[in-house]
């Protein structure tokens, strides 16, 4: 039996061509330090869409108004991953630094595309997708 592999939700979240990513401490138990996008694990029973309306109200107190599924990526390190991508371009709330991030910045395409290519070769595709449709802002 292989090692299980960890379930996981992140959203872009676009607003005005910019995306906000967020540094991960330097403290955490996954991605210590890294730049990402924000989300996390899905909990038993829980759908992708519940799981990143959990997520996102614990890490940055918003719920998505208008958020769309967008790709799955898949990587094997440090474990087995996959993480389902959600487009959200409105919100209620005002992204607040809640819980694991040093450090939250609104990034430009190439900016954001710069700080996550070495998480997944996709990303940079990605991003140009989720921030050149058009879009209103939260």
């Amino acid at each position: 039996m292989g090692t299980p592999v960890h379930d996981c939700v992140g959203a872009l979240i676009v607003n005005n061509g910019r995306v906000l990513l967020g540094r991960r401490s330097h403290d955490c138990d996954w991605l210590a330090g890294a730049w990402d996008v924000f989300g996390g694990h899905v909990e038993p029973g829980e759908s992708g869409p519940q799981a990143l309306h959990r997520e996102l109200r614990e890490e940055l107190g918003i719920a998505p108004v208008e958020m769309r599924y967008l790709a799955c990526i898949e990587g094997a390190e440090p474990d087995p991953w996959r993480l389902r991508l959600y487009r959200v371009t409105r919100w209620s709330g005002e992204p607040a630094n809640l819980a694991e991030h040093a450090e939250l910045r609104w990034c430009s395409l190439e900016e954001a595309q710069e700080r996550l290519r070495a998480a997944h070769p996709d990303f940079p595709r990605l991003l140009a997708l989720a921030l050149t449709s058009a879009s209103v802002g939260g």
